[in-house]
């Protein structure tokens, strides 16, 4: 199972920069908030923007996988590329566990030797980059017709991917016909929305995103899971290991439950020790897109104005990606001698199994003889290991979480851990963890701007406090 080494985080290592350990010691008042929002989350997990919590059991579990199966295996060997359109929670769950389970390389490979399509996550509206994805899946043989378009949202008015989608409708109807629906697999709304309403209409593929299922914690459900079986990922294995997490994660005692911990960790130091910039820092290439994951969980999750009795708090933390080692060499200078403002978080991996490679011996370089006859995660390890020192000797408090090895079952873990610490840390900060409201009125001056009906009076409003009005 992952561990976690928090250490680092207290005075006895950092000084004034950490934490009392005693803070977090039975009979502690953060001891006992935990004990308390514990109990509370058991009170309302399955309920509300928390059905998340109900993924990895069954019933949910069983239906969910079971669809996901059923549909990949409709698709099974009709298609070289797999395209997803979508944003945000619709995507970054996707792209994650991609990277981190399938070789960098999987979209070079040939079809003989991947698990599945290639597979391309469509996040934008750039158009330069759609454009090429798209004269990809053209060039390619057999063109269109080897290409399925899982379009995913909930409601379908997202405006970026509705574009998207609109893109796609189009092209499939001009290369392939009335046949056009077979390319296609949305997952939406079961019952209701705009994108509902098409799918029916169309006769469309569906998978649900589920009820009280919010996109940054849907990583675990059809939206995440149906590209990842598509390119050969184990599923059930995904949701064993967020299945082990929920239980330690539902522990009253905070030295046995590794989310309440880490939010602890990360809300004290933020809140009382002035160190609101939380940085994630994976040594390992294949984890670092699960850290822009983590990005939008804590950043959209925590950031708010007001708590839940309408006090104006503005309150929250920046979540900041890195990548060892190749950050040692771009960033850790200003962590190191920089505002001590910032919470490291380094990921490690204790073994790459098969993937290690050793550095060979007989350069005959004298200045190079210790790197000879190693392997290559022992140097990887070792560099994660002296920056942790150099953190610790520059009192910057810092965090380890450990995985075994990267599969599966591990990010499945990974990930549960983040969505219970997002969790605890909403409770911890009185705050509603599930809205994003500041998000909303964007997405309204994006209509406005687009001419969009209805919105006439917005457009006149942002035309009027902008200096340069479309």
């Amino acid at each position: 199972m992952l561990t976690l080494d928090f250490a680092n985080c207290f005075a006895d290592k950092v000084g004034s920069h950490g934490l009392d350990p005693a803070s977090v010691a039975p009979g502690s008042n953060d001891a006992k908030a935990i004990a308390a929002h514990t109990a509370r989350l058991a009170t309302t997990r399955g309920k509300g923007w928390e059905r998340w919590r109900l993924l990895p059991a069954d019933p949910m579990r069983g239906e969910h996988v079971n669809a996901v199966k059923s549909v990949a295996k409709a698709c099974e060997g009709r298609f070289d590329t797999m395209v997803v359109l979508g944003i945000g929670g619709s995507a970054l769950g996707n792209i994650a566990i991609q990277a981190a389970l399938n070789p960098h390389t999987h979209n070079l490979l040939p079809a003989a030797a991947r698990k599945g399509p290639r597979l391309f996550v469509v996040d934008n509206v750039d158009p330069a980059y759609f454009g090429a994805v798209m004269t990809l899946c053209k060039a390619q043989e057999g063109g269109l017709k080897r290409t399925l378009f899982n379009v995913i949202s909930k409601s379908g008015e997202t405006a970026e991917t509705a574009a998207q989608f609109m893109i796609i409708r189009d092209l499939l109807k001009r290369e392939l016909g009335k046949d056009y629906a077979a390319n296609i697999v949305a997952i939406t709304d079961p019952a209701k929305g705009t994108m509902r309403q098409i799918c029916d209409r169309e006769k469309f593929t569906t998978l649900p995103v589920p009820d009280g299922v919010g996109g940054r914690f849907s990583a675990l459900s059809p939206v995440g899971l149906f590209s990842a079986k598509m390119c050969g990922i184990d599923i059930d294995a995904l949701l064993d290991g967020a299945a082990a997490m929920e239980q330690r994660c539902s522990n009253p005692d905070i030295a046995q439950n590794p989310a309440a911990m880490l939010a602890t960790v990360l809300v004290e130091l933020g809140e009382s020790k002035g160190k609101p910039n939380h940085v994630l820092m994976p040594y390992a290439n294949c984890l670092y897109l699960l850290a822009d994951w983590y990005r939008q969980l804590w950043a959209e999750s925590l950031g708010k104005e007001k708590d839940l009795a309408g006090n104006i708090v503005h309150t929250g933390f920046t979540p900041i990606k890195a990548l060892g080692t190749t950050d040692q060499h771009s960033q850790v200078q200003l962590y190191r001698e920089g505002p001590n403002d910032k919470v490291l978080g380094l990921v490690g991996v204790d073994s790459f199994g098969t993937d290690d490679v050793m550095i060979p011996t007989g350069l005959g370089v004298e200045a190079l003889g210790y790197l000879e006859g190693k392997p290559m995660s022992g140097l990887l390890n070792a560099e994660r290991r002296a920056t942790e020192y150099a953190f610790v000797a520059s009192q910057r408090p810092n965090y380890t979480i450990r995985f075994p090895k990267v599969d599966a079952y591990h990010v499945g873990e990974f990930i549960w851990l983040w969505q219970m610490a997002t969790a605890y840390a909403g409770l911890l900060l009185n705050i509603d963890a599930y809205d994003q409201p500041a998000v909303e009125l964007g997405k309204q001056a994006t209509f406005a701007l687009m001419g969009r009906p209805g919105y006439e009076d917005l457009r006149k409003e942002v035309d009027a406090t902008l200096t340069n009005p479309a």
